[in-house]
């Protein structure tokens, strides 16, 4: 008996390291990609191009994204998490580099193009997690990798003001003194590539990896995995809540800047508090309540907070209240989040987990390149309030979706 508790005691410290690293390889490489977005509406500027041509840049990652991250998840149960994971580093790090030395408009669109096909990580992340963790841990070992993202979201932005200022004080010294942020991003990826050559150990066994049959072609794989019952239904959940989510982060700035006349940085301090209690609801909240509720309630719950929370912001005319509506907003997405990828990744089999993480991330970068459209164009065309209350709507529609599969969805989380 005391043998057994031995080794039971060094799996689990062996698997706790492994997720601790994963969560530093996804944090680091998101610190990275955070470190890019404001530096990108200098640099198009700077070419002449306006502000069309800034979101036609920010666009082109996510349908970048959306073309390869299902590639890329099926690479990974053929070839292992491991390989995949070191080469999306690498050349996360190496379009870093190309954005920074961009002498031309068009290397810039290219540079972000790459960022985006080489973004793989987090779908493999969360295949990586699957693999290393009992099913009644998975949903809230997912909420750490959402914590990681999110913490990389906020971090990632404040250092590119730093390295910004300091590549102000290089001026023409450099060829890259007024880019310099995108030089510090790249830095960072490729610090990140080199701890994980050393440290992330693979996760997916031989066996599993010779069990993989060949896959169909990428957008079969999609309609596959988007069309088996339940699953596709939780795919379905994820991405009317991340157009919502997108929707709304494209109108946010603009209308506490026309409700509450807040500056650029009042309002960036506003984001950085949602981000901040995202991150802690997956990080901290969830690993305390999947065990009592598991990923049926979780989700629910979370839905009907996201829901309230992001339709509500269209009725603010308080700050006291838009505070309420947005903390309602956090909370409800750092639930839902884990509990849709932990309970995609329970219904679907050991060899498929690369796979289908990519599908629902692939969705997700789809999302991400229709909502802003939508919400921008609501925003000037329908009213100030019509984004927040569409995002509402689709919330609300997910929660219906989900009550209807309630008895369907899986509570391998939930502990008595």
């Amino acid at each position: 008996m005391c043998i057994l508790n031995a080794k039971n005691s060094v799996v689990i410290k062996m698997q706790k390291r492994a997720i601790l690293i994963i969560f530093l390889t996804v944090f680091i490489d998101l610190v990275g990609f955070g470190i890019i977005i404001p530096l990108t509406p200098f640099l198009v500027t700077s070419f002449g191009a306006d502000a069309f041509m800034v979101g036609l840049l920010m666009g082109i990652y996510s349908l970048a994204q959306f073309l390869f991250a299902p590639l890329w998840g099926q690479l990974s149960d053929r070839l292992g998490r491991r390989p995949i994971i070191l080469v999306s580093l690498l050349g996360a790090g190496l379009s870093h580099l190309m954005f920074a030395f961009a002498d031309h408009l068009w290397v810039l669109f290219v540079a972000r193009a790459l960022a985006g096909l080489f973004g793989a990580n987090i779908s493999t992340a969360m295949a990586y997690i699957a693999d290393i963790t009992e099913k009644k841990d998975r949903s809230k070992s997912m909420g750490l990798i959402g914590a990681a993202f999110g913490l990389g979201f906020v971090l990632g932005p404040f250092l590119g003001g730093i390295f910004a200022q300091f590549g102000d004080s290089l001026g023409d010294v450099a060829p890259f003194g007024k880019s310099f942020a995108a030089v510090g991003a790249a830095i960072i990826c490729l610090l990140n590539f080199g701890m994980a050559i050393f440290l992330l150990k693979e996760s997916l066994p031989q066996s599993l990896r010779s069990q993989v049959k060949k896959r169909p072609p990428r957008f079969k794989n999609i309609t596959k995995h988007f069309s088996t019952p339940v699953v596709g239904s939780l795919m379905t959940i994820f991405f009317l809540g991340t157009v919502g989510m997108a929707s709304m982060e494209a109108s946010l700035f603009l209308f506490v800047k026309d409700q509450f006349n807040w500056d650029m940085v009042t309002a960036s301090y506003g984001f950085a508090y949602v981000g901040v209690i995202m991150v802690l609801t997956q990080g901290l909240f969830i690993r305390k309540l999947m065990p009592l509720w598991g990923e049926r309630k979780v989700l629910l719950i979370g839905l009907f907070l996201f829901a309230i929370g992001i339709g509500g912001i269209g009725w603010a005319e308080h700050v006291w209240y838009l505070g309420i509506v947005v903390t309602l907003l956090a909370l409800g997405s750092g639930f839902m989040n884990p509990a849709i990828n932990g309970s995609i990744s329970l219904l679907t089999s050991n060899e498929e987990q690369g796979s289908v993480m990519g599908v629902n991330q692939s969705l997700s970068a789809m999302a991400r390149i229709f909502g802003p459209a939508i919400g921008g164009w609501l925003y000037v065309h329908a009213g100030h309030s019509s984004p927040f209350w569409l995002s509402g709507a689709f919330g609300a529609i997910a929660f219906g979706i989900a009550v209807l599969h309630r008895n369907s969805l899986p509570e391998a989380g939930k502990q008595s």
